[in-house]
């Protein structure tokens, strides 16, 4: 016995001092670990500074009513722990104290309270009764995560994009490495059923929030393109569409929307269509046609054309006008205005029918024959048949071509073409980024990117923009004729066409241009004396017995946009002489500069305030601040008469 009680000591003395700190350590790695407090993704802004995506942060709230709160702190506190608990979430206040007791009597270490509440309401409950005491004696458990949310909505979802389990897209994937913050740590332990609870009130490692994107997109104008096209899609029950609105001079996207059909005949932004879908573009194209041909000097706008009966065969390949009978001898620009494939066709012909490769470069000129090249992913790849390459030209490729079929491109190339018209025949790039920022510092500014300094002479440009307006004043597009302000552009009305079988390699072959199934478009500018937008509307598949021309599905969703956009929009030039006193306003500036003046040693009371002068005034004694909410300042986090920090963060509430 007493050889075996030396060798227990003998041994309880090398597991102490030899292997103590071994096992110390393996026990710890089994009930203590290191748990990831994920960063706050940087925000996406609208251009005026509206919220497109950010990362609100969520809370789950627990309680360990057993080991970290004594009985005579519940029992005392439990009535009021139980009111605030009522107040806030609307169950009765005898609710929460047979649930709080319950718990305590199965020695709960792990009590849901609440899940997914906001950082507003997480500092509310924070100081309720017991739960102030903190983790250790109020048994006080916050778990936090943050979540991406779109404060507008799903307007432009497509556009804004995401970096996710799905992949990244739009602006968040193009730019996730940048938008991504640094990680936090904090310590939990393990406490039982495999759960595990924060060992301290604050974090080891505080995370760090990602950068700021500022996109190019204007709220209001984005707000008119997404509801004047739903409009339009649900009256139609077409099956998707379009619609960009782009500044002419600098190539910014004001306002994108790209709506698809659900079964159950609701419209969300289903897929980027303006940037990714690749179609023929039908008589939006004849554009480029009668600007290369104008341009050439081949042509006037007075060149009179035959345009017969309506109706000609090209190597047994039929071309026919929308207007039976045809349009008989009419000018080039009337060919254009009316929309006569004859009359346009005929008129390539003659003069490229034998140098098609010198079209082709033009076309090659006005950006058609590559992508644009978008900072977001999912491109279409735009088909335009080259002369040189024999396997894919033939005999009608070029006649096809000038009235937009056997050609496939994106919406966004034709408004870039549409733009550089617009804009005196300087190419500028599309551009959706307008900066990058981070923690309020501009990182980089994205300005213009001309891709062509003149696409065409400026006597061609100036015939073509006079041809584009009369579409409207006299054309195809007169139903959106508006004598309050002025529109320019062209119609287009595409058959789809639509494959018949898949070869063995699942790839659709063969074909036929549908009777049934069209692309109508619009593509334009406004005003057209003086271009300050372009705008292109594309919409697929509209019930042909409601409508299906492009004048009649699509050029309506343009004259919407350009006429709200002309309404709510300031004009530069208005200018009021009268001086007029606002004695309130007046005021209330006198007061803030009084405060603003004033030496602080403590926080100063910011309760009535203005949102904008409470963050001024704040950022000026040397805190950081952060807004919830619009209006007058309702709370400070930071209570009048606290110690001033600099450095230290106050959250106000606006209400």
């Amino acid at each position: 016995m007493t050889i075996f009680l030396m060798a227990v000591i003998f041994r309880v003395f090398v597991i102490q001092l030899k292997e103590g700190t071994k096992y110390r350590a393996l026990s710890k790695e089994l009930t203590v670990r290191q748990d990831t407090i994920y960063a706050n993704k940087g925000n996406v802004y609208a251009a005026d500074g509206n919220l497109l995506a950010t990362s609100m942060s969520r809370f789950t709230i627990r309680m360990d009513v057993v080991s970290a709160v004594r009985s005579g702190v519940f029992e005392k506190n439990i009535a009021g722990l139980s009111k605030e608990l009522s107040n806030m979430f609307g169950k009765p206040q005898s609710y929460y104290q047979n649930k709080l007791r319950t718990a305590k009597n199965r020695k709960s270490r792990y009590l849901l309270i609440a899940r997914n509440i906001g950082y507003t309401d997480y500092l509310k409950i924070k100081q309720f009764p017991i739960f102030n005491k903190g983790v250790y004696k109020g048994g006080f458990i916050a778990e936090h995560k943050t979540v991406r949310a779109h404060p507008i909505g799903k307007i432009a979802a497509r556009t804004i994009g995401y970096d996710d389990y799905r992949g990244g897209a739009g602006i968040e994937g193009a730019f996730a490495n940048f938008m991504e913050g640094k990680n936090g740590l904090r310590w939990k332990q393990k406490i039982a059923k495999n759960q595990w609870k924060p060992i301290n009130d604050v974090n080891e490692k505080e995370p760090v929030d990602g950068h700021d994107v500022i996109t190019t997109i204007d709220v209001n104008i984005q707000d008119i393109t997404h509801h004047a096209l739903l409009d339009k899609l649900e009256y139609f029950e077409a099956d998707h569409g379009c619609a960009v609105v782009m500044e002419t001079a600098t190539g910014e996207v004001k306002a994108i929307s790209n709506l698809g059909r659900t079964s159950a005949g609701k419209y969300y932004e289903k897929r980027n269509y303006a940037v990714w879908e690749s179609h023929e573009p039908g008589s939006t194209f004849k554009l480029a046609s009668l600007l290369i041909a104008l341009n050439d000097k081949v042509i006037d706008t007075s060149t009179i054309v035959d345009t017969e009966k309506g109706r000609i065969f090209i190597h047994n390949r039929k071309v026919e006008d929308s207007q039976f009978g045809g349009y008989g001898k009419i000018s080039a620009a009337r060919a254009f205005e009316v929309s006569s494939n004859v009359g346009i066709v005929k008129l390539i012909k003659k003069h490229y029918d034998k140098k098609p490769q010198k079209f082709y470069d033009k076309i090659e000129k006005f950006g058609f024959t590559e992508p644009i090249g978008f900072h977001i992913k999912g491109e279409g790849i735009p088909y335009i048949p080259n002369p040189k390459d024999k396997d894919r030209w033939n005999k009608i490729s070029l006649e096809w071509m000038s009235w937009g079929y056997g050609v496939s491109v994106t919406p966004m190339q034709t408004l870039m073409f549409y733009n550089a018209v617009a804009n005196n025949g300087i190419m500028v790039k599309p551009q959706f980024i307008k900066e990058l920022r981070k923690q309020d510092k501009t990182e980089r500014v994205f300005e213009a990117i001309v891709l062509d300094k003149k696409i065409a002479s400026d006597e061609a440009l100036k015939k073509v923009r006079k041809v584009m307006e009369n579409v409207v004043v006299k054309g195809t597009a007169d139903n959106i004729y508006s004598s309050n302000f002025s529109m320019a552009g062209k119609t287009g009305t595409a058959k789809k066409y639509m494959p018949r079988f898949k070869d063995k390699k699942g790839n659709w072959q063969g074909g036929y241009y549908s009777k049934k199934h069209y692309v109508a478009s619009f593509a334009g500018f406004f005003p057209a004396d003086k271009p300050k937008y372009s705008c292109i509307v594309v919409i697929h598949d509209p019930n042909k017995e409601k409508g299906y021309y492009g004048a009649t599905v699509a050029a309506p969703v343009f004259k919407e946009i350009a006429q709200k956009i002309y309404t709510t929009t300031p004009i530069d030039r208005q200018s009021v002489d009268d001086q007029v006193a606002f004695t309130a306003i007046d005021d209330k500036f006198e007061k803030y500069n009084y405060k603003l003046n004033k030496e602080y040693s403590k926080i100063p009371d910011v309760k009535g305030m203005s949102g904008m002068d409470a963050l001024s005034l704040l950022e000026n004694i040397g805190l950081k601040v952060k807004l919830t909410g619009v209006g007058n300042v309702s709370s400070q986090s930071l209570k009048k008469g606290e110690q001033l920090i600099k450095g230290k963060t106050i959250i106000l509430k606006l209400s």
